[in-house]
């Protein structure tokens, strides 16, 4: 089979496991206990990865419970479920995400929540309710870049959701994302959704990219101690670079 009808049959693949997983939201999750829900999560991003041709990698060990804030470097659309499929967690994301067809309500239904980064106020509501999440023993994880990179640098990471952390005194797991060539080994492009990137163009792109191997590596957990929040985002973005 040709590049793009190879392709164009995993987008047809990826849509369908997309509506599956929308359907067991509504129709499951109501009966399921929280342990269940997080394992029938994280094997539906598992099978999404699958399907996509894309070789998963995970180094170090994911919270098996909280409370825990994991802080990780932010590439592609692909970032959510390689969480996902390394370990089960929460998302703090921004609010366009709930308007992205089917990924949005994929997101709330798995409990996402859900920031308007351009409201100081709401970004305090979020905090606050991120800390109530970790202090009832949760793992939450966020983008503290705050947007998406080609994945080849480093952003400053947004001090603001560090807070919880102090609030709750709960610990920061590093995380660093990256994807790479199958075969050379060489970082890849092709996940990246970035700039004027849309969201199809950047699945598209994936899709017809030679095999991808996704890198997932965690770090040891930092407790915030007696730093303050942007003290805290320093080092967290020391230790995902370190890990890079």
């Amino acid at each position: 089979m040709t590049k793009n009808l190879v392709a164009s049959y995993r987008l047809v693949r990826l849509v369908l496991h997309l509506i599956h997983g929308l359907a067991v939201i509504a129709w499951r999750f109501p009966t399921m206990t929280e342990t269940q829900k997080a394992q029938t999560i994280q094997a539906w991003a598992q099978t999404l990865l699958a399907q996509l041709a894309i070789q998963l990698v995970v180094t170090g060990k994911p919270a098996e419970r909280g409370p825990m804030l994991v802080a990780a470097n932010h590439i592609s659309w692909l970032d959510i479920p390689l969480l996902l499929a390394a370990g089960h967690c929460r998302f703090v994301a921004k609010a366009e995400i709930q308007h992205w067809p089917l990924l949005g309500k994929m997101a709330h239904g798995g409990g996402t929540l859900f920031i308007a980064r351009e409201s100081r106020r709401d970004a305090m509501r979020v905090v606050h309710q991120m800390a109530e999440h970790l202090r009832a023993g949760d793992v939450l994880a966020i983008f503290p870049e705050g947007t998406t990179s080609n994945g080849q640098q480093l952003l400053p990471f947004h001090a603001n959701l560090f807070q919880a952390a102090i609030s709750a005194c709960a610990p920061v797991q590093p995380v660093a994302l990256g994807f790479v060539d199958a075969v050379s080994g060489q970082p890849s492009l092709a996940p990246c959704y970035i700039d004027d990137d849309t969201l199809l163009g950047s699945v598209w792109r994936t899709l017809t990219a030679p095999p991808l191997c996704a890198t997932v590596a965690l770090g040891e957990p930092l407790l915030p101690g007696d730093r303050d929040r942007r003290a805290l985002a320093t080092d967290v973005r020391q230790a995902v670079a370190a890990l890079r």
